[in-house]
């Protein structure tokens, strides 16, 4: 282990956060147990006494997609792994992940973890002091997390994440954050389930984020209206590094050009659901309509070069380039 993987240890080591959770099943919504701590190794089955769903984990994951749902969602799964794979995504090393979001040790997407970086900087500067200071350690329902970075980060922070994906695989989805186990007294919860449909009973978080996941969703308003039925009243909802258009026409063509490129690099398009891909002022505000919700729009500066963009796009006669922000809106009940 690096001396940076012993520094995170030390420190994580310090750290244990207590989990109470209840479950809900994701069928027939009926009302199960508090999620108890499971080890990876360990196996648990909860069955719904009303249409015996088994809620069970594997590899100490919980796996809450209804059957239906997993055959719906296996062509998207396939190809999202196919491309994350091919993009480079992962390692076999424990410092690759503890390093996360400030360094890709790979290099292969440095880029991106930069953006990514910035963006969880300006939270800890900006937004999490407030809700800590209202709340205290706070619940985080960390919706689209993939290797689990986030909840690892807010776990060292002394928070007590649950971390949901569709993605279970150990290089870049859940099964990947074992890695934290390393250095974490307690790892988070891990939870396989649609943005759509969560196994989590109502008002059990502070906080949920959507951490460079939201315009997976198929349906803003229903993933939002499932989001916010999960957190408790005066919690806040979170929606992080999600492209931005200045017009519905600019988010179309950024599309049709990621799926062109797709297709010719991976030989996929990567369509395999309707995911709605990028926020506009226009789909923000009908979410506040719908909704009754208010966005307080953070603008973390991600440097010269990207502020630049859209000045040279202009000169080069290219669509405008995206945006990065970060919404956070109250919840009131």
């Amino acid at each position: 282990m690096s001396m940076y993987a012993q520094a995170a240890a030390l420190k994580s080591k310090r750290r244990l956060s207590g989990f109470r959770l209840q479950l809900q099943c994701p069928g027939c919504k009926n009302l199960l147990v508090d999620l108890p701590h499971v080890e990876p190794h360990e196996r648990f089955v909860v069955t719904c006494s009303l249409c015996d769903f088994e809620l069970k984990t594997v590899n100490g994951i919980w796996k809450a997609l209804l059957p239906k749902r997993a055959a719906y969602f296996e062509r998207f799964m396939a190809d999202y792994q196919a491309v994350r794979a091919a993009e480079g995504r992962g390692s076999e090393c424990l410092d690759y992940y503890l390093s996360l979001p400030y360094q890709d040790s790979t290099g292969a997407n440095q880029a991106q973890w930069s953006i990514r970086a910035q963006t969880f900087r300006y939270l800890e500067r900006k937004i999490l002091p407030q809700l800590e200071a209202r709340h205290g350690s706070l619940a985080v329902l960390d919706l689209g997390a993939g290797n689990g970075w986030l909840s690892y980060r807010l776990a060292q922070r002394g928070h007590r994440p649950a971390a949901v994906d569709l993605m279970t695989d150990s290089r870049d989805g859940l099964g990947a954050a074992e890695h934290f186990g390393q250095v974490l007294l307690q790892l988070f919860p891990r939870i396989q389930a649609e943005l759509d449909n969560l196994p989590i009973a109502n008002d059990q978080f502070d906080v949920a984020i959507f951490n460079a996941s939201f315009h997976y969703s198929e349906d803003y308003q229903r993933t939002l209206t499932e989001t916010i039925r999960c957190i408790k009243p005066g919690g806040v909802v979170i929606i992080a590094d999600t492209a931005w258009y200045s017009c519905e026409a600019s988010g179309v063509r950024m599309v049709a050009e990621r799926q062109s490129a797709f297709l010719s690099r991976f030989g996929t398009a990567s369509d395999a659901i309707g995911s709605r891909e990028f926020l506009t002022d226009q789909r923000l505000n009908a979410l506040e309509d719908q909704l009754g919700v208010r966005w307080q729009v953070h603008s973390p500066y991600y440097g010269l070069r990207w502020a630049a963009r859209p000045l040279i796009a202009k000169l080069r006669g290219r669509r405008e380039p995206s945006k990065f922000r970060i919404y956070v809106a109250e919840v009131r009940k």
